[in-house]
């Protein structure tokens, strides 16, 4: 809730005219106490939750045939009632385990210093400080995650998220309860260790889920934006983790791929990947050889054709 009775109030507060943003943010947020826009947060990872995977959904449905080609594990279908149970499961979970954390978490939010005051923060100030959190969460998730590949943690609480061994976009949050909680734990650490405006919190998580939901997807789509981000894992880095499954060694990192190659943590996917592409080249290799060998063929008939044209006509 904002201190001022008026955007007059609030413009001599900060010397100078608000912005369209702030305006815009002094409307919304002026008579709301705080702890109701914090709770915000999990209305927004419902609704991007909800809205973000329906692109997926719907190429996974067989809408959009020539999208087919782009599907990491080609032989794995998903029907829409598999796909509408991991929905119920995963909001389900929001409501019972992520809801009551957003309400607990409340005075550690205002004690760490997520602020909803004026000003708002820069753009400039929102990226540096999204990318901050990306790179904190993402060191803290992989440690975590790699603990969870642990024989005990994989079989009492891992196990369910790695049920999709052919990952699609609607089970990047399909996990056990204790799982959810946990991997919370580096996502909420990025925020307290560099603590911004609520709004710049709100961005984080959607962004964090949006990411997650790519990630799972099970696409590898060659024009996607993040290929251009550096060190940027995604789909098909992913897709592998969950296609070794329980076995797994290789990819523990959420977003980025530097912890894995630090750790050395990559090795099997890149000897998956040297192998795939030789296989590949030396089936186009083969393909150029009958390929030229039909060439052949067709121009040694063709060569015998017109001789026995010729001899007729000698004739």
């Amino acid at each position: 809730m904002l201190p001022y009775q008026n955007l007059r109030e609030a413009e001599e507060a900060q010397g100078r005219a608000l912005s369209f943003a702030e305006k815009f943010w002094f409307r919304y947020s002026a008579d709301k106490p705080d702890y109701i826009l914090h709770y915000h947060n999990i209305l927004f990872l419902m609704v991007f939750y909800t809205l973000a995977p329906l692109p997926y959904v719907l190429i996974g449905l067989g809408w959009f045939k020539n999208m087919d080609r782009y599907k990491i594990q080609p032989k794995v279908k998903d029907s829409f009632s598999n796909m509408f149970k991991c929905y119920k499961n995963v909001m389900s979970s929001f409501l019972l385990v992520v809801g009551p954390l957003q309400v607990i978490s409340y005075p550690t939010i205002k004690w760490i210093g997520i602020r909803t005051s004026l000003p708002l923060p820069s753009l400039w100030e929102v990226f540096l400080q999204i990318m901050v959190y990306f790179i904190i969460e993402d060191f803290g998730n992989y440690w975590i995650h790699r603990l969870l590949h642990s024989k005990w943690a994989y079989e009492k609480i891992h196990r369910i998220h790695h049920e999709y061994s052919a990952p699609i976009g609607l089970a990047a949050p399909y996990a056990h309860w204790a799982e959810i909680l946990i991997l919370g734990i580096p996502a909420f650490l990025a925020p307290a260790l560099v603590p911004g405006h609520i709004v710049t919190y709100w961005l984080w998580f959607v962004l964090r889920q949006m990411e997650a939901i790519e990630t799972h997807s099970g696409y590898n789509f060659p024009w996607s934006p993040t290929k251009y981000i550096p060190f940027y894992g995604g789909a098909e880095y992913h897709d592998y983790h969950h296609f070794v499954g329980e076995q797994s060694q290789s990819n523990f990192a959420s977003v980025f791929t530097y912890c894995d190659y630090i750790y050395g943590t990559d090795k099997g996917y890149n000897y998956q990947k040297q192998a795939l592409e030789k296989l590949a080249k030396l089936r186009h290799e083969d393909d150029v050889l009958v390929d030229s060998s039909s060439r052949s063929m067709r121009n040694q008939e063709e060569r015998k054709h017109h001789i026995s044209t010729e001899d007729r006509k000698s004739q």
